[in-house]
């Protein structure tokens, strides 16, 4: 059976660029944090498409001598962390085919909910697949097209699509990237100047890869457009009319690195302004705010900074927890938050402490942070939330567990303070979400902490098998 799963990752693509796979490779750097479990490279030299993608961490797989055998002035690049399902090899991004439009490379950020229907339909067409990943659906709808122009059968093989992508493409001489109807995931345009005169184009989930390379955030390619740079120039059209938008709301909240501009909008200020609203709606009677370091640090300045209680790094993160290490053989009790995180003691000790995090989900990590920083010397913990309760899977592409697994979704905010062990407790509202993010006109998807999806597609069917799962 088709073992679907969501995925978290960053997608890159350059044109123009006479070190195009070193720009990529830099640019996926900068976009590690959307995954961590394997990357690729795919760069095009006007005649042939060259490859290298493997398992571990961006600069572990791209080494010089990597880099020095991805020739040309295009490259698209990808990093992924899938959330279920196999991890091997044959999942990694970007995937590359000879089909009968040529030699091409794709990749993609998002989850299309009706991968296992197209998946099956193709089966029966005589189709065969080598992984379980939705971009190889999206390559084989293109394959079937009958359109002769790889836009043209691009644009096919989108429009059955129904979900999320932010979508890059490569062929021996032009990029085309493209972003779903609804924009879930985020996808923007960079411009830089390159030595000799001429410009080089630049795409990325985050505008913080335009930094590292010295590239210029331009704009957003549109829900339902392609964007197509080729000998020709750059040229952008609408595949499909733009529905109700729905960018995801976590990207703000969590996912995007705080220094990006993410749907234009700046997410270091979407998230302080989380704190100063939490710190409205959820005051605490306390001495210092504590950050759950690092995605709480933005939101923990906000509600510092609103309540007028001293910000403290409280606790310090290890930037170098690998995937493996060795544990001791006598347990400790939890060992791996410790291995994550440690509470500089002389700041908690006999303090009541407001920790600030993005959000609970199962509630057993809370439970650890909130433990350790007692355990630290402090005499009280109020844990603030910076979301509301995530009480709905997401079928769009971010890690959620099922819904058996999501503490809210059965618990109401006493039963998981309880369960946490925070002397008290805490949410953001959904309407302040909405203004920190500033939303007025409701171009964001809640559906993680609403329940209300944007597409049709995601089934009764999946929501049963989410709810049916077991820890």
């Amino acid at each position: 059976m088709y073992d679907k799963f969501h995925e978290e990752c960053g997608v890159v693509a350059i044109y123009g660029h006479p070190e195009a796979a070193k720009m990529a490779y830099l640019g996926l750097y900068a976009l590690q944090h959307r995954g961590q479990e394997s990357a690729g490279i795919c760069t095009a030299d006007g005649e042939r498409i060259h490859c290298h993608k493997s398992m571990g961490h961006v600069a572990d797989i791209f080494t010089s001598e990597v880099l020095g055998r991805l020739p040309g002035s295009l490259a698209i690049g990808h990093t992924r962390y899938s959330t279920a399902g196999d991890t091997a090899l044959l999942n990694a991004q970007p995937f590359s085919v000879d089909c009968n439009k040529g030699r091409i490379a794709l990749a993609h950020n998002g989850n299309i909910v009706n991968a296992v229907e197209l998946r099956r339909d193709l089966g029966r067409r005589g189709s065969i697949f080598q992984a379980n990943s939705d971009t190889e659906v999206i390559l084989h709808l293109l394959a079937h097209s009958s359109e002769r122009s790889l836009s043209g059968a691009l644009r096919d093989a989108l429009l059955p699509l129904e979900g999320a992508y932010s979508l890059v493409c490569l062929a021996e001489d032009r990029i085309l990237v493209a972003r779903d109807p609804h924009g879930f995931r985020p996808l923007a345009v960079g411009e830089m100047e390159i030595s000799g005169g001429g410009k080089c184009y630049a795409f990325a989930s985050e505008t913080c890869a335009f930094d590292l390379i010295g590239a210029v955030y331009l704009h957003d390619v549109q829900p339902g457009e392609m964007v197509m740079v080729g000998p020709e120039g750059i040229t952008r059209e609408h595949f499909a009319p733009e529905q109700s938008r729905a960018q995801c709301v976590f990207e703000h909240v969590y996912f995007s690195r705080p220094d990006s501009i993410v749907f234009g909008r700046a997410v270091q200020e979407s998230r302080e302004e989380l704190g100063r609203l939490l710190a409205r709606e959820c005051p605490a009677d306390a001495d210092i705010v504590v950050p759950v370091p690092d995605s709480g640090v933005a939101a923990a300045l906000g509600y510092a900074s609103e309540s007028g209680l001293p910000f403290r790094l409280g606790l310090i993160r290890n930037h170098y927890v690998g995937r493996t290490f060795i544990e001791p053989s006598q347990a400790i009790r939890d060992f791996g938050v410790k291995l994550k995180l440690n509470p500089v003691r002389h700041l908690l000790q006999g303090k009541r402490v407001v920790l600030v995090d993005d959000s609970i989900v199962r509630g057993t990590t809370s439970r650890k942070i909130v433990r350790m920083v007692r355990q630290a010397g402090a005499r009280e913990v109020h844990l603030r939330i910076s979301c509301p309760p995530t009480i709905s899977p997401c079928f769009y592409g971010v890690d959620t567990p099922n819904r058996n697994e999501l503490i809210a979704s059965s618990h109401n905010v006493e039963e998981i303070r309880r369960f946490v062990e925070a002397d008290s407790l805490g949410y953001l509202s959904l309407k302040s979400l909405r203004q920190a993010v500033a939303d007025d006109r409701h171009e964001y998807c809640y559906a993680c902490y609403t329940g209300d999806y944007p597409t049709d597609l995601v089934s009764l069917e999946q929501l049963i098998a989410s709810s049916r799962k077991q820890y």
